[in-house]
């Protein structure tokens, strides 16, 4: 028979009484204990065409650091499909989905195992998963992965996580999180982070392009992610790597709504990831909501599963906001998507600006009937009724 005990011994070794007593000590006084990290692939690669050791090798002596510190960490690494070139000796210029698939495929194994050398000469145990947005989307399934994360935390393990690129083939994104920035947002939301560190070749996120503007300035703290803040962050990903600002910006939306703060920086400052699990400033900081929300309003807030779109006038905006109401179908204007009572659905205003998620008492052809109309007729134009609310308040969570 085998013991828990013996399992996490064989691990990683137990520490010594020395050890255990800063480890507590460590975890009464560090300011983030559990922290999800997304290293990019511009950082991983040094801006090159293959992985560079001397980069990866420097990010896990800090990870190691942390978690020596008793912190609990996640990877969420890209560089597979990087891996995959440089394994097979095949350049960037063919980058259609198939050929990225078959690249990943051969990356995964040369990653992790990267990775598993780094570590181990740090007697860290590391794991891997591979998830897909359709993995998440269904609640048991998410609360499987949940459990799967949480437990290799509590052996302190340290797992490294990326999206199963093999078999997400939708090119829409509907199946995909479609970047790591997104897929580490969801993570973090996943495992109830106290922090989401975003790594890459940025130092953060500035006024305008430093490349075209001389002017450009970094924002240090963001204390709200408006219509402002993602106008600043433009542009797109470079040819290496999938995500570029705008990608990081809304993965740190959803962090933060979550109530996970968030921190943009350049991966190659010294000592980075410790500094910023201390505490410190670098990059950008982007503040969480006071406090964290449930793990099923994170779910519904997390776009994962979500099926539709309802619109809703100024009237019902403000109810919901500052009323903390239900949602009635007299205040819809739009109905979009075709949903099933029982859905998720995202609520935006009159603007477009989402602003909720929730689970809908009426399917999309319900909706569409009784938009705009006072309660007390539902029953008069359906023949039957779900109660009053189009969303009720304790199946809603706003953003």
């Amino acid at each position: 028979m085998i013991f828990a005990a013996d399992f996490i011994q064989g691990c990683t070794p137990l520490p010594t009484a020395l050890e255990t007593l800063l480890l507590c000590y460590n975890l009464a006084v560090m300011q983030y204990k559990r922290i999800v990290i997304k290293l990019g692939t511009n950082l991983l690669t040094g801006g090159g065409n293959k992985l560079d050791m001397k980069i990866m090798s420097d990010l896990a002596r800090q990870v190691a650091e942390l978690h020596g510190l008793g912190h609990e960490i996640i990877l969420v690494s890209s560089g597979a499909v990087a891996a995959g070139r440089q394994k097979l000796g095949i350049d960037n210029k063919m980058k259609d989905i198939p050929f990225k698939q078959v690249m990943a495929s051969v990356g995964q194994n040369q990653l992790m195992h990267i990775y598993d050398e780094l570590f181990a000469k740090y007697r860290i145990t590391v794991a891997q998963a591979l998830l897909t947005k359709s993995d998440l989307a269904d609640r048991s399934q998410y609360l499987n992965a949940r459990n799967t994360l949480l437990a290799l935390i509590d052996l302190r393990v340290i797992c490294i996580v990326n999206e199963n690129d093999v078999v997400c083939i939708d090119e829409l994104g509907e199946l995909k999180f479609g970047d790591n920035d997104n897929l580490s947002a969801m993570v973090a939301n996943l495992v109830d982070a106290d922090l989401l560190i975003l790594l890459s070749d940025v130092k953060g996120l500035y006024s305008a392009n430093p490349q075209q503007d001389k002017k450009a300035r970094l924002i240090p703290v963001v204390e709200k992610i408006d219509e402002k803040i993602e106008e600043m962050a433009g542009g797109a990903g470079s040819s290496r790597g999938t995500g570029g600002m705008a990608t990081k910006i809304e993965a740190a939306r959803l962090a933060t709504s979550s109530g996970v703060p968030v921190i943009i920086a350049e991966g190659s400052e010294p000592n980075v990831i410790v500094k910023a699990a201390d505490g410190k400033k670098v990059g950008t900081f982007f503040v969480a909501r006071e406090s964290k929300i449930e793990s099923r309003q994170r779910w519904l807030l997390s776009g994962l599963c979500c099926m539709g779109k309802l619109t809703i006038d100024k009237g019902a905006a403000t109810a919901l906001r500052k009323q903390n109401t239900s949602l009635l179908p007299a205040g819809i204007t739009g109905v979009e998507g075709n949903f099933n009572r029982g859905d998720v659905i995202d609520i935006h205003d009159s603007t477009g600006k989402r602003i909720g998620s929730g689970i809908t008492n009426y399917s999309s052809d319900d909706l569409n009937k009784i938009k705009g109309v006072k309660s007390a007729g539902i029953a008069d134009i359906l023949g039957y009724e779900y109660g009053d609310e189009a969303v009720h308040r304790d199946n809603l969570v706003l953003v």
